[in-house]
């Protein structure tokens, strides 16, 4: 009710800038009241957790392997079900514009609710290998895990899965990096914000050429 009207005829980028704010603000406010220490201890595994091996020197389980697999194929079988079926063009329309794909007869609220059910069942799933890549589920690493996604959705610019899925690994490699640094590691949890604000004026630069060309 606050903060939504103010955002909703705006750019996409700037939403997202926007929910990030947001989003530093209630992690402020849960640091700030909640006790410190807690956490949910991992109670969920998968056999694929205790099965590891190295790679150039990295010790790797298959639970990630799984991970990584599982975000290629989901992003390339959401890329085909958008482009190639009906549902999925229906959802494309209605992420342009609601109201014009509701005068074209497109039953508005039964691709939402399909919307809602696919995204509920691949956070579901998800949530199955999340819980093994990490050991603890705090309020300040699920905060920033939903940063790094957001972040990664600002770099494909809300438009392209596979620019999404190459922020997101590019995020995850950058973080990774960093970790055997002891001078700069505690600066890691910052990644994301710098990629998005370079992401942001990279947009942007791009952005005042094409008014400047469209003006002449």
């Amino acid at each position: 009710m606050v903060l939504g009207p103010a955002f909703a005829a705006r750019d996409p980028l700037v939403k997202m800038m926007g929910t990030l704010g947001l989003a530093l603000i209630l992690l402020g406010l849960m640091a700030w009241r909640a006790p410190a220490g807690g956490a949910f201890v991992r109670v969920l595994t998968l056999p694929t957790t205790d099965h590891r091996f190295q790679l150039f020197g990295a010790v790797v389980n298959w639970t990630q392997v799984a991970s990584l697999v599982f975000a290629v194929v989901l992003t390339a079988g959401t890329t085909a079900f958008l482009r190639f079926t009906r549902l999925g063009t229906a959802m494309r329309a209605l992420a342009n514009d609601r109201e014009i794909t509701a005068t074209l007869g497109v039953p508005v609220r039964r691709v939402e609710a399909a919307a809602w059910l696919g995204s509920g069942l691949v956070c579901g799933a998800a949530g199955l290998l999340l819980a093994d890549l990490f050991t603890s589920l705090d309020y300040t690493a699920l905060t920033f895990l939903v940063i790094s996604s957001l972040a990664a959705a600002l770099i494909g610019r809300l438009h392209s899965l596979w620019v999404t899925f190459a922020g997101g690994i590019t995020v995850g490699l950058v973080q990774a990096v960093l970790a055997p640094y002891e001078s700069i590691t505690a600066y890691r949890s910052a990644t994301p914000f710098v990629l998005s604000i370079v992401a942001l004026l990279w947009l942007s630069r791009h952005r005042v050429v094409a008014i400047s060309r469209t003006a002449h």
